[in-house]
């Protein structure tokens, strides 16, 4: 399995991990002199740090509670959770195998999970960032950028009607706006201006090879489908400010990272997969 798909969901919660993910926040917080008790269940503590945690993971239409009702109402939902925990105890649920394999893999994604924050928190530092943006401004020097529209379409056939019609005088973002099913349509197919690294190299290729002013004679297929594109203007290319993309920056940096890790504790594991009967999966399956 590609190590980008397994993590493609987790990490993109990581991504932004200067916000430590709330269960581990709360972890921290009730280590800490700030942190209180809000209430007991027949001794049993319940901290501000757990309800802090539970409403962060309230559906959104919670949000517009007033937070001292919304606070109670996460109060008495742990007091009942407390409650409801102590009794499946009392019949000593807790000893069962099915029970006793959820929590295991529960423990293993708060391990996995806190690993990952771990690594990502340690290599996403502020001089980690910053040599990472000194090497964007190094790869940005002396470069031009492209300002240029786009339309995207599914099919070769839609692509050539749209040129056509451009070449009778069609307005391109008027175009855009109307047969584009990409995301930049609602501005007219305008992509800003992007150096060639930030695009796929067919479409890179064809855009920067345009004079301004000029469209593709022929589509340009890309694994998004099918573009016209039409230069507009060059300019050299300027890096944006460290403020300006550290957000991103550490969003790149952090999936660099989740991956790695994978990759590192794959390379020095040793991994059986079998068929969902249990039967030995065929050569080439064992390689996905």
């Amino acid at each position: 399995m590609n190590c980008r798909v397994l993590f493609a969901a987790l990490l993109a919660a990581l991504a932004g991990v200067s916000a430590v993910p709330p269960g581990l926040a709360a972890d921290a917080a009730q280590a800490g002199p700030d942190d209180v008790v809000v209430a007991t269940v027949n001794g049993a503590k319940i901290y501000r740090s757990d309800v802090e945690e539970s409403i962060a993971g309230l559906p959104e239409r919670y949000g517009k509670m007033p937070p001292r009702a919304r606070f109670q109402l996460v109060v008495n939902s742990l007091i009942d959770s407390k409650l409801v925990a102590a009794e499946a105890r009392r019949e000593g649920l807790h000893e069962t195998a099915a029970v006793k394999r959820r929590l295991a893999r529960i423990e293993e994604q708060i391990l996995e999970r806190s690993l990952l924050v771990r690594r990502i928190t340690e290599g996403t530092s502020e001089e980690a960032l910053q040599e990472r943006y000194r090497a964007l401004v190094e790869k940005t020097d002396g470069k031009k950028e492209l300002h240029a529209r786009h339309i995207l379409v599914e099919t070769v056939t839609e692509a050539n009607k749209v040129i056509a019609e451009i070449k009778k005088g069609g307005d391109f973002a008027a175009l855009a706006k109307r047969s584009s099913i990409g995301p930049s349509a609602p501005n007219g197919g305008d992509l800003g201006y992007f150096v060639r690294g930030d695009m796929l190299a067919r479409f890179a290729d064809a855009a920067f090879a345009l004079a301004d002013g000029e469209i593709t004679e022929k589509p340009v297929r890309t694994q998004y489908g099918w573009h016209v594109i039409k230069a507009i203007a060059r300019r050299d290319a300027v890096p944006s400010s460290f403020a300006a993309t550290v957000d991103k920056l550490r969003e790149e940096l952090s999936r660099e990272i989740g991956v790695g890790v994978m990759k590192g504790l794959r390379a020095g594991a040793v991994i059986e997969r079998f068929n969902p009967d249990g039967s030995p999966l065929e050569a080439d399956a064992k390689s996905d």
